[in-house]
């Protein structure tokens, strides 16, 4: 089992790349997202693995970081998801964004990565919103959003996050601030304190 991998890029394909680890080359297929942020070829670079052995073949799904793997792993333990779908949702959207699509139940953010359809976005907020506090990253109090409605954010808080994504904060910050205002106003608050409480926390 290949658990990472150490050495140089030696080409980057529209899905994979080639790595050279002291003249042996493995093809790892990545997120865009990852092998976008890859080096150029000839420099180091260090990729998680995640290994698929098939009666025919042996696969390598390479990452950036070992909680894009735990993504990557947590992704397809929802129905309908195998790692084309699971490559394709974190090309798109990063950890923290996807944490917060699925505690906020936002299901056209998970939408957003190609060939990912309405109806299996729906799944995947369903399906992993008890899962996904442990794969948060800490960018997003989860426990709390659930706690809320059974994982559907109220009315207040998607006005909240809504108002403050039109101030030209990405999805992924207002949700956070948002977050740290429930924390303070408690889940009571209506939509105009949370903004207010919100903009304080992107302040800092």
């Amino acid at each position: 089992m290949i658990g990472k991998l150490k050495g140089t890029v030696d080409e980057i394909g529209e899905d994979h790349v080639v790595i050279d680890v002291h003249g042996v080359c493995y093809v790892a297929f990545c997120p865009a997202r990852t092998l976008a942020s890859l080096p150029r070829s000839g420099e180091a670079a260090i990729l998680f693995i995640e290994t698929y052995v098939r009666e025919d073949q042996l696969r390598l799904f390479g990452f950036a970081s070992a909680m894009e793997r735990e993504w990557f792993r947590l992704l397809q333990t929802a129905q309908g998801v195998g790692a084309k779908v699971a490559l394709a949702i974190l090309g798109t959207l990063t950890t923290g964004e996807l944490a917060n699509a699925i505690a906020l139940r936002d299901v056209a953010m998970v939408s957003r990565a190609p060939g990912v359809g309405k109806k299996v976005a729906e799944r995947i907020v369903t399906e992993l919103k008890n899962k996904a506090p442990a794969f948060s990253g800490g960018d997003l109090d989860i426990g709390m959003m659930q706690e809320l409605g059974a994982g559907v954010a109220p009315g207040p808080v998607s006005d909240a996050v809504s108002a403050l994504s039109n101030l030209g904060y990405s999805r992924d910050q207002a949700a956070s601030a948002v977050a740290a205002a429930l924390k303070s106003a408690g889940e009571d608050a209506d939509s105009a304190s949370l903004i207010r409480l919100g903009l304080k926390e992107l302040a800092k």
